[in-house]
């Protein structure tokens, strides 16, 4: 979305006011989510194996009660960060590692696109 204004904010205000693309890079519930260490853990655990896991291989894997770990696993597959794939009576999941990486390189590459632009003009979508 390219931006309507042809100069950069003056206060903070005006920038809180001004739309750009990285008020949606900035995910407060992906950050809500990864920001929690038991599921930052979870997280580690699921990229690292590289593969979907079920409930019960995740909990052995990080000593941790199977009735939290199922809860946390549902909030990250919410909020995008793990698929979840129902087979049977057990559920499986696997780290969206690939979506995960470019949600970050694109919150990356607009943080430095802001950063080295001033909203001057339309170039920066700031």
């Amino acid at each position: 979305m390219a931006s309507v204004y042809k100069q950069a904010p003056r206060t903070p205000v005006q920038a809180g006011r001004r739309r750009s693309p990285i008020d949606a890079l900035l995910d407060p519930e992906l950050f809500k989510v990864l920001g929690e260490p038991t599921r930052a853990r979870l997280l580690a655990c699921l990229i690292k194996c590289n593969r979907p896991c079920s409930v019960t291989e995740i909990a052995r894997c990080c000593s941790i009660d199977f009735s939290v770990v199922s809860r946390h696993l549902r909030a990250m597959a919410d909020a995008g960060v793990l698929t979840a794939e129902k087979r049977g009576r057990t559920v499986w999941f696997e780290a969206n590692g690939l979506e995960l990486a470019e949600r970050f390189a694109a919150l990356a590459e607009t943080i430095e696109v802001c950063r080295d632009t001033p909203c001057r003009d339309d170039a920066c979508g700031c």
